[in-house]
């Protein structure tokens, strides 16, 4: 066995392993405390605080009774009130019955508080993880800025080919003719783009220090690998960012579009891709995989891909947002999660798109891996975005899970009397299955989908 040839792959299988438990540690122990505060908020006390399961590794007891603890295995957690019987909050019966006649500890139990507050504090944990999204990518707005308008050159790429006099700071007033558009204009910047004949090269009006000159530069979106794509060909074949696609089977190409048409004309056939790395030519053979991605309308359309996010010729330049458009833009992309998420979730479901869109943990824990080797910023943003799926999924109407007990509470506030014990057992019994079913259904999706 050539020992130093595995070493590389089981370093970058440790750090898949470290960026999911520290992934999935942040989303959940936010997860819990939003149950934990809310709960001690409504006068509910908490038992236990966990983070992981299995043996305990450390623990300690604060002033108000609360076991705080670190378990062996840290794939989940768990907050544990009194007048439960186990994370899942089913009702210790023997200790409640103990309780019956102390009103007062009774009301400080899960079991025995009012309905609002039993209501809230289980509402509480994926209305955290949403929280945490939206200040996530709140965040991310406010240090990475949004592109200047109107557009301004930020740095120029390192691109193949001859020097250009497109410039950093060059404010860009019109391509070829066609003037730029606002940001601020729906639709009009892909319009813009549209319009732009394919060509290597192409003529810029700028405005250069109070002077307006004409100027040659690259064509706007090159071939080029602005990142690349978790768990996709172009990541399979060793495609990184910066890396500029120049020939596709041999014909020369210098557009993403031309790389975008290749793709979608290869018939999932394998590509010869000619890349250019930093002055050195490589060449990497990929195969395209059909991707449902979705439209405007909430529909799903399946086309081939490789797996790399494009780029313009130029960083642009950018400003601070205001707090309120960058608090608008956490908001806007936590909904847009939420609702791609249920769109996709019914598409699965109708047979519209293939359910090998649903990743388990090893495909989640390979994200995760991928996302940490492109930077904090990147990681970050994943963990946004996984935190609202955790959040939603939570909030299904499933019993075991969050969505499962506020059901139970809704009956509750209509009736005015819980399910009673024996059918709470049968339908936890039936939730824990179902739970276990779906996560078994995604980890045969993780090994057994192309």
């Amino acid at each position: 066995m050539d020992i130093m040839g595995f070493l590389p792959e089981f370093g970058g299988l440790i750090w898949t392993i470290l960026a999911f438990i520290v992934a999935l540690s942040v989303i959940v122990a936010v997860h819990e405390y939003g149950h934990y505060i809310v709960g001690r908020w409504t006068g509910i006390k908490a038992d236990v605080f966990s983070l992981g399961f299995g043996p305990v590794l450390f623990s300690r007891v604060d002033r108000r009774g609360t076991r705080w603890q670190f378990a062996l295995l840290p794939f989940g957690g768990y907050v544990k009130f009194a007048g439960d019987s186990n994370a899942a909050s089913g009702k210790d019966e023997t200790a409640m019955e103990a309780l019956a006649e102390d009103p007062e500890a009774l009301r400080h139990t899960m079991h025995g508080a009012p309905l609002y507050a039993r209501a809230l504090t289980v509402a509480a944990g994926p209305v955290f993880n949403f929280v945490m999204s939206i200040l996530i990518f709140f965040a991310v707005a406010m240090s990475a800025g949004t592109a200047r308008d109107p557009l301004t050159v930020g740095e120029m790429r390192d691109l193949p080919g001859a020097a250009f006099d497109l410039q950093e700071g060059d404010v860009l007033r019109a391509v070829e003719g066609t003037p730029v558009p606002s940001f601020a204009e729906p639709g009009a910047y892909d319009r813009f783009v549209t319009a732009l004949p394919q060509q290597p090269v192409l003529e810029y009006d700028v405005t250069r220090d109070s002077r307006d000159l004409t100027v040659d530069g690259p064509y706007l979106l090159p071939a080029l690998v602005s990142s690349v794509v978790p768990q996709s060909a172009a990541q399979a074949a060793g495609l990184r960012g910066g890396d500029v696609i120049t020939a596709i089977d041999g014909r020369e190409i210098f557009a993403f579009g031309q790389l975008k048409e290749a793709v979608e004309a290869s018939d999932g056939a394998a590509l010869l891709l000619t890349v250019w790395r930093q002055g050195e030519t490589l060449e990497f053979t990929l195969i395209p995989k059909a991707t449902d991605e979705p439209q405007p309308d909430g529909s799903f359309k399946r086309n081939l891909r490789i797996g790399i996010v494009g780029g313009m010729a130029f960083t642009p330049a950018t400003e601070t947002p205001g707090v309120g458009d960058a608090f608008a833009s956490g908001l806007d992309n936590t909904w847009r999660i939420i609702t791609g998420s249920i769109a996709g979730l019914r598409e699965m479901i109708v047979g519209n798109i293939s359910t090998c869109n649903l990743s388990g943990p090893v495909g989640i824990a390979q994200t995760s891996g991928a996302m940490a080797s492109q930077g904090a910023q990147s990681f970050i943003y994943f963990i946004a975005v996984l935190s609202t799926a955790v959040g939603l999924l939570n909030l299904f109407p499933i019993p075991a899970l969050d969505g499962g007990h506020l059901v139970f509470y809704a009956y509750e506030a209509v009736t005015g009397k819980p399910p009673s014990d024996g059918a709470l057992r049968v339908l936890m019994t039936i939730g824990i299955a179902l739970v276990l079913t779906l996560m078994l259904f995604a980890v045969g999706n993780d090994l057994f989908c192309p």
